[in-house]
This record gives C-alpha cells, structure tokens and sequence, in this order.
C-alpha cells in the first residue's frame, strides 16, 4: 500500500468535504421544492427562486429617472446586453443595465447571488440598480461623480 502523504490527504479530505456539502445542498434543495408548493417562494416555478433573472423578462430592473437627494439618478437598460467590451460606453460588468448619476455613468455590476455593487460603494451590496445610484449618492456627500476609465 502506497504511503499517504500530507497532500494527499488533505486532498482527500477536500473531496470528502465538497461530496458531503454537495449532497446536503441536493437533499435540501429536493425537500424544499417537494415541501414548496409550485408558484410559491423558494419552488422552482416562483419568480422569487434562485434562477438567474434575464434582462427584458418580467422581473428584470426596471427604468427609472428621478431626482434623489438633489441629485439626477437614471437607470435602464444598456444596449450590448452586458458582454464585456459591449454596451454603452465599452461595456463591463453591469448586467446589461446602465445607470448615470447627474449625467455621468456610474459603472455596476451585478453579483451571482442577483445584488448589485458599484464602483463608489463596492462593498455594500444592494438589491437593485436603483438602490445602487442611491447609495452611490449617499456615499458621494455631494461630490461630483468623475467619469470611469473603460479602458
């Protein structure tokens, strides 16, 4: 029999771990949509389920064009549809959707779990891209907005 190594035991102990925490994800995920009834939160024919959410699908943002705190906030989505090096101003990672606070872009991106973050406020998720510019203009205090470097 082969001598064990520390590396092949921490490998194998790596495995073991994602396989028992694969397995307890499945078997939760399969006893909440059997417990779930369809079209309720949580089953998988909810609008409310994890599934990734498409741009031009019904709960995808919605525009908007307000004046928040004295400050112009617009939102909508971009053409290009995301892609990087697509859309408005060179792309990026805003999930197809641009928003621009008094006129200049505030560059976003969407994360996995569907929250939002910009470039100003990176490390407060918020859940939509409205609640970006707001935050974004709660953390400028009145500063103007410079434009981003897209390349």
């Amino acid at each position: 029999m082969p001598e064990l190594s520390r590396r092949r035991a921490l490998t194998t102990a790596a495995a073991l771990a994602v396989t028992a925490g694969a397995t307890a994800t499945a078997a939760a995920h399969s006893a909440a949509a059997t417990a779930a009834p369809s079209g309720s939160p949580g089953s998988p024919a909810s609008p409310a389920s994890n599934s990734p959410r498409l741009l031009g699908s019904p709960d995808a943002p919605d525009a908007f064009d307000e004046v928040y705190k004295g400050r112009r906030i617009q939102g909508r989505p971009a053409a290009g549809g995301g892609q990087h090096g697509g859309g408005h101003h060179g792309g990026g990672h805003h999930g197809g959707y641009a928003v621009f606070v008094d006129g200049v872009e505030l560059h976003l991106m969407r994360n996995a779990d569907d929250s939002w973050i910009s470039v100003v406020s990176h490390y407060d998720p918020v859940p939509s891209p409205r609640a970006a510019a707001r935050a974004a203009v709660d953390e400028l205090q009145g500063a103007r907005l410079l434009p981003f470097p897209t390349n």
